[in-house]
C-alpha cells in the first residue's frame, strides 16, 4: 500500500472518528436528556456522563494534533475501552443493534485511525 493511500485512510478514518468522539463527547458533557436516559439505562450513574464526555474531547484534542505520541496512545487506548465497554454493556442488557451500531462504528474507525496513523504520530521505538 503507498503512503498517499495510506495517509488518505488515516485521515479519513480519523476525520469520522473526530466527528463522533466529539460530538458524543459534547452530548455527554452537557447531559443531553436522551443521553441520561440511554446511560441510566446501561445502569451507570449520570455523573459518569461528564467524566467521559471531557475525556473524549481531550481525547480527540490529543490525536489530532502533532506530537505528544505517548499521550495519544492512551488516547486511542481509551477511545478503545469506552467503545467495547459500550458494546458489552448494551449486551449485557440484551439491547438491539441500533444500540450497537454507533459505538460499533468507533471501535472500528479508532482500530483504523491507529492502525494507519503516520510515522511521526507513534512512540518511537527503542532499539538495543
Amino acid at each position: 500500500m503507498t503512503t498517499k493511500t495510506t495517509k488518505i485512510i488515516f485521515w479519513i478514518a480519523t476525520a469520522w472518528l473526530f466527528l463522533g468522539m466529539l460530538s458524543t463527547g459534547i452530548v455527554q458533557t452537557l447531559k443531553v436528556k436522551d443521553e441520561v436516559i440511554m446511560f441510566t439505562h446501561l445502569g451507570y450513574p449520570a455523573y459518569l456522563l461528564t467524566i467521559l464526555g471531557v475525556w473524549k474531547i481531550l481525547g480527540v484534542i490529543f490525536i489530532l494534533i502533532p506530537k505528544f505520541p505517548v499521550v495519544k496512545e492512551w488516547a486511542y487506548a481509551g477511545f478503545f475501552f469506552t467503545m467495547s465497554g459500550a458494546i458489552f454493556s448494551h449486551l449485557a442488557i440484551g439491547d438491539g443493534a441500533k444500540e450497537f451500531f454507533g459505538p460499533t462504528l468507533l471501535l472500528i474507525l479508532t482500530i483504523i485511525s491507529w492502525y494507519f496513523r503516520p510515522t511521526n504520530r507513534k512512540i518511537a521505538r527503542f532499539n538495543n
